[in-house]
């Protein structure tokens, strides 16, 4: 019996989607609820599991069509004898260190709530290599995270099954290690260290993503302070001192193009490229971004604040804020209050266009953009209209943390109906921030810079800030775009006025 897999419903205001990747192929043994591909639409990322057990038919929607609502993607010959196959293959995972015959399977460890699969980004061993067990073998890299593979037992690396560059499914085995035995573990722990001793210094190894992430930013140990076990180096601690030390970071990585002189004739310079996959994230953004240029009207207006009256009640209540909510008052719950405000007197900024009809949104769930070594990423703060201050930064505050750390879910980056960017934090001083769709709006923040500026016709130093209002001219015409951020400006010059309704 031939059982039809059809796209599943997609979402609100969601009519068609992409076929990103197929999990299975034809002839392919599957089991209920196995994940049979994934479909990309301009929201989020649907998996669409196997209705029944049996073996993969016929592929009707290959990699890259796109489909709509209920099309027949793919048949499955329903049948119980393929089933146990799948069922199965998890097996080896839970049962990889007591594997028959000495060698032991890598397979591929948890990758989170609906990760499906992953790219092999590194291999730190090759095959021959002894290790030790817990030491890093690979890294891998989903949508979201990064994921390291520490080896399940000691042994010597006999086997890698997927190379770099490979994309594994969630069940998958990585390598095979052979050997394993009680005596060997020592051996391969000293070979281990002693590399990393004589390249940091230090007794203890580093996590080979914190080595990677250290030489693309140009930092050597001592500049960066560890918090790993026994200040073991981790990718987030290469993160941060990258943050704090941006402008002296450039000068370590200088000694990299040096060796090679630039060269008149294109041919000499073949070989000093580098070509690197892109991540599934990266990819995501490329395209999301790239729509949004294609699809929407994009105009941006500008307006310039005088931060002076939201600085002088920061610091005079800085201090009483932190004591009382266990959470420093900065000025995004400040700017998140004025945008509420203003989308309340102008509300098609916080509508979005399906189809021919114009959505309004009375509430606001606000997008606040935040950058991490993965990517851009923008998480959302429901119902931001209706939060205090200390509310709002404590949600900041979470948010921004779990987006550094990559757990952020699909979930918590959706439904957004406004977005705020603050590009100030880097150092930048203007510029047009890019809808975030189906949004119609997004304000860009920037670097508070003293200017003089005339005031009751004297010159006076005044702590000023570029803003800039990125919309859809589709919905939002030119007067509402500035009045918008009139009324930004308004309140954040004269922060009694949100108080006041006014």
């Amino acid at each position: 019996m031939s059982i039809e897999v059809r796209v599943p419903t997609l979402g609100e205001s969601v009519t068609e989607a992409t076929v990103a990747t197929w999990f299975k192929k034809p002839g392919d043994a599957v089991a209920v609820d196995e994940m049979l591909c994934e479909l990309e639409t301009d929201k989020v990322t649907v998996e669409v599991p196997s209705p029944a057990a049996g073996v993969m038919g016929e592929i009707v929607a290959a990699e890259g069509e796109t489909v709509g609502v209920d099309a027949l993607l793919a048949t499955i010959v329903a049948g119980e004898g393929a089933a146990p196959a799948p069922a199965a293959a998890p097996a080896p995972a839970a049962a990889a260190p007591a594997a028959s015959g000495g060698s032991v399977d890598v397979m591929v460890p948890t990758l989170g709530e609906s990760v499906t699969e992953a790219t092999v980004s590194t291999w730190f061993k090759q095959v021959g290599d002894s290790v030790a067990q817990d030491e890093m073998l690979c890294e891998l890299e989903t949508d979201k995270v990064s994921v390291e593979v520490p080896a399940p037992a000691a042994g010597v690396l006999a086997e890698i099954v997927a190379p770099e560059g490979a994309t594994v499914d969630a069940t998958a085995k990585l390598a095979v290690i052979s050997g394993a035995a009680a005596g060997s573990a020592p051996a391969p722990a000293a070979a281990a260290t002693a590399p990393a001793a004589a390249s940091t210094g230090k007794d203890i190894a580093n996590a080979p993503s914190a080595e990677k992430a250290m030489a693309e930013a140009g930092l050597s140990t001592n500049q960066v302070t560890g918090t790993g076990r026994d200040g073991r180096i981790m990718k987030e601690d290469v993160a941060r001192a990258a943050a704090t030390a941006a402008a002296p970071a450039p000068a370590p990585a200088a000694p990299a193009p040096a060796p090679a002189p630039r060269a008149p004739v294109a041919a000499a310079d073949a070989g000093r490229e580098e070509r690197v996959r892109m991540t599934r994230l990266r990819q995501t953004i490329a395209k999301r971004l790239k729509d949004a240029q294609n699809t929407a009207a994009i105009l941006t207006t500008f307006n310039e604040v005088d931060m002076t009256e939201v600085m002088a009640l920061r610091n005079q209540y800085k201090d009483q804020f932190e004591k009382k909510h266990g959470v420093r008052l900065g000025f995004m719950s400040f700017f998140t209050k004025a945008c509420c405000h203003a989308l309340k007197e102008v509300p098609e900024v916080n509508a979005e266009i399906d189809g021919t009809d114009i959505v309004y949104k009375n509430f606001v769930h606000m997008g606040v953009a935040a950058g991490t070594p993965q990517g851009l990423v923008v998480p959302v703060i429901r119902d931001a209209d209706s939060m205090s201050f200390a509310a709002i930064e404590k949600a900041i505050a979470e948010k921004g943390k779990r987006a550094r750390d990559g757990k952020l879910s699909m979930e918590e980056m959706q439904g957004g109906t406004f977005t705020i960017s603050n590009g100030g934090v880097y150092g930048s001083l203007m510029s047009s921030p890019i809808l975030n769709p189906p949004q119609s709006g997004i304000l860009g923040m920037h670097k508070i810079q003293d200017r003089p500026m005339v005031i009751n016709g004297e010159i006076k130093i005044r702590p000023m800030m570029y803003l800039a209002l990125s919309y859809d001219h589709r919905i939002v015409d030119g007067k509402g775009a500035v009045t918008f951020l009139v009324r930004v400006k308004e309140a954040l010059e004269d922060p009694r006025r949100l108080l006041m309704d006014l």
